[in-house]
């Protein structure tokens, strides 16, 4: 036990350093270096885009972390139930269709999450709820918003505006969104923290958390919808992030354990880190073009999560 808890202080702290570590590297590093002339342009510019990386990464993980705990399968994340997609769907509709109404962007996108979710959620229904059903209907449901958000941006004929809600492009994103973004978010992750204890819960055999006079459906319901809001309002900001919140969580259980006492908070430094360190590369690497985040996650995040499922040991919660 004492060696699991040094273990986890010593992955808390490696990971925090290095999250502090990128952060001042990204300040420092673009086209434009730090001066008199150039301080209000980084302040406006590079400063609310490291944060909203920051903000939306630990964001997703925390969304991937609860929605595993729902479906008992360290696989899943925000993408498995077709959340993401139905965010950008509605994200894209709204600004391909109603320009106007762009400010409603975050809005609409929450909408298009909730309704991905109840879409699956509805169609696994069968004496309640399984978690084998749940991915299943969940992977179908996604792979129809995919097709439709290809057919929408044809149709619409794409443009950055659009592409934004498929990609993680934050080069136009400012203070106005970071701050929308906090908002929402740290609501969500503090109810996420308050239901630690009960996704510890949720690990367990169904017959034994109902013995406990919990009832199960419900419970995975109201920790499903936390991650709804959460990766929704995410989305919404970030654009379409993939691996994010597998592998956050994922390293988190290698590192310091299933407690979600603890997996929570690290899930959350960890997946900033990560997104802090997509963007960033993305942006310095072909310099002074970019290439998206989601982009560096999928290059880097499939491989590495491979290596992670040949390391892992093959069953939930170890």
């Amino acid at each position: 036990m004492e060696r699991r808890k040094k273990k986890a202080i010593g992955a808390f702290a490696v990971t925090g350093l290095l999250l502090i570590a990128t952060i001042l590297f990204s300040i420092n590093t673009g086209s434009l270096s730090i001066s008199g002339a150039n301080i209000d342009i980084i302040m406006d510019l590079r400063i609310p885009r490291i944060l909203i990386s920051i903000v939306g990464g630990a964001g997703i993980a925390v969304s991937g972390v609860l929605l595993q705990s729902v479906m008992k399968n360290p696989l899943a994340d925000p993408g498995i139930l077709g959340i993401s997609a139905g965010s950008s769907l509605s994200a894209i509709l709204i600004t391909g269709l109603v320009p106007s109404m762009y400010f409603l962007t975050p809005i609409f996108s929450f909408i298009g999450g909730v309704v991905a979710c109840f879409l699956v959620y509805t169609l696994s229904w069968k004496d309640g709820l399984s978690a084998f059903r749940i991915i299943l209907v969940g992977i179908t449901i996604n792979t129809v918003f995919v097709a439709l958000i290809d057919c929408a941006e044809s149709l619409m004929g794409g443009n950055n505006a659009l592409a934004s809600f498929t990609e993680s492009r934050l080069s136009m994103k400012g203070w106005d969104d970071f701050y929308m973004l906090l908002t929402y978010s740290v609501v969500f992750v503090v109810l996420g923290v308050l239901l630690a204890s009960r996704c510890d819960l949720l690990a367990l055999e169904d017959r034994t958390v109902g013995s406990l006079g919990i009832n199960v459906t419900a419970l995975r319901i109201k920790v499903s919808a936390v991650a709804v809001f959460l990766a929704a309002i995410c989305t919404s900001v970030l654009g379409t992030v993939s691996f994010l919140g597998l592998l956050a969580p994922y390293i988190g259980r290698m590192l310091v354990g299933s407690g979600h006492k603890t997996l929570i908070p690290y899930s959350m430094i960890a997946g900033a880190l990560l997104m802090l360190l997509a963007d960033t590369t993305g942006r310095t690497i072909a310099a002074p073009n970019e290439i998206s985040a989601a982009v560096i996650m999928a290059v880097i995040g499939g491989p590495c999560f491979i290596v992670l499922l040949r390391r892992a040991s093959g069953s939930y919660g170890r």
